[in-house]
């Protein structure tokens, strides 16, 4: 079919006549004028296609939906071709969109400002207890809660040998900055009313104690940290989240299963979990370390989750490894402590969007 024959008649004032005759269809029916194009109220001019260019569009496009490309007369393609061509409105260096110059623009990252310095040390106090008290609550949220096992502790910046953590017997979800207390290394609460879990106290004691990196620690009895605990082996790098573990995370396999209250029992623990930022007591469950709360309750929240696709993995079938070197390049790449940090802000937005109560 020759692109002649495709086109409408033109009238004497160079208008597409509005009729009924019917044109050729890409499968030899007819399409009718009037389903297409412009009328013959519209005046012709370079900023609208032309009824012949719209008709074209439609049934090239329609022929090119439905895999008839081979059918499609040159001229159709190039009407087809001009009518989706996309031109810029103006110049790229004055270009805007709502008054605002595309331009290279400097940017931050959400809620970079709490990784300023504190004015003082009562406000850095109160921005720890805030994100313990936080960060408890998604703890509640994902489930980790298990009756009053589960604890997450922040080092005071003051009192470096005390430690901030959630009483004994309060719910996860329920979680106030007003609620925490504050425990010494002997177990002693100094700061607070109720009772601490003796086993956060232990544990976690024993880690600040070996550890003056570590500013907070995180432990739960969350389903796939105690599955993933029973097996006694470390976590792969099997998934690129899992790399940052890879080689820092280790198996405890001393004291596995039992209730530690012994702080000779603790101590073993810190000896054993070392530098790692990870730690599974067999039979137990999962520890993890950081910089801040941020830093140590994502990684708790990642390494469940990396346990639950290694459980997965390993159910179906025989897991293939990342290679070493792209294991630690991508640990140094994505799982640094400022990696750490930022992975837990969009869950630290949620909670105070939705428990603006935390804050009492």
């Amino acid at each position: 079919m020759s692109a002649t024959a495709m086109s409408p008649a033109r009238n004497s004032s160079s208008r597409f006549a509005h009729t009924t005759r019917a044109w050729p269809s890409m499968d030899g029916g007819t399409v009718p004028s009037g389903m297409v194009g412009t009328t013959p109220e519209v005046k012709m001019n370079r900023s609208a296609p032309s009824t012949e260019t719209a008709w074209a569009y439609r049934a090239a496009g329609a022929a090119m939906c439905s895999g008839r490309i081979s059918r499609i007369p040159m001229a159709l393609i190039l009407s087809y071709c001009e009518a989706m061509t996309i031109t810029p409105d103006a110049p790229a260096e004055t270009r805007s969109i709502d008054g605002v110059l595309l331009t290279p623009k400097e940017v931050k990252i959400y809620g970079q400002e709490s990784l300023m310095p504190s004015a003082n040390v009562a406000e850095e106090r109160l921005r720890r207890k805030q994100k313990l008290a936080g960060a408890l609550r998604i703890f509640g949220r994902l489930g980790f809660g298990e009756g009053v096992a589960g604890h997450i502790t922040v080092r005071d910046p003051e009192f470096p040998d005390h430690f901030w953590v959630n009483p004994l017997g309060l719910s996860f979800r329920h979680m106030r900055v007003s609620d925490l207390i504050l425990v010494n290394h002997h177990g002693e609460v100094v700061y607070g009313e109720y009772a601490v879990n003796r086993a956060a106290y232990v544990l976690h004691a024993a880690v600040h104690t070996a550890r003056p990196d570590v500013i907070a620690a995180a432990h739960a009895h969350s389903v796939y940290g105690k599955a993933f605990s029973s097996l006694g082996i470390k976590l792969d790098a099997l998934t690129q989240d899992s790399c940052a573990f890879y080689e820092n995370n280790v198996v405890i396999s001393d004291h596995g299963g039992a209730v530690v209250f012994e702080e000779a029992a603790g101590r073993d623990f810190a000896e054993a979990f070392g530098q790692y930022r990870a730690a599974i007591h067999q039979n137990h469950g999962h520890f993890t370390v950081g910089a801040s709360v941020d830093e140590a309750v994502f990684w708790f929240v990642c390494f469940e989750r990396c346990a639950q696709a290694q459980l997965a993995a390993m159910a179906a079938g025989t897991p293939k490894h990342i290679p070493h070197e792209s294991a630690v390049y991508t640990r140094e790449q994505a799982g640094n402590a400022m990696t750490g940090w930022a992975h837990f802000q969009p869950l630290w937005q949620e909670i105070c969007r939705t428990d603006p109560e935390l804050f009492d």
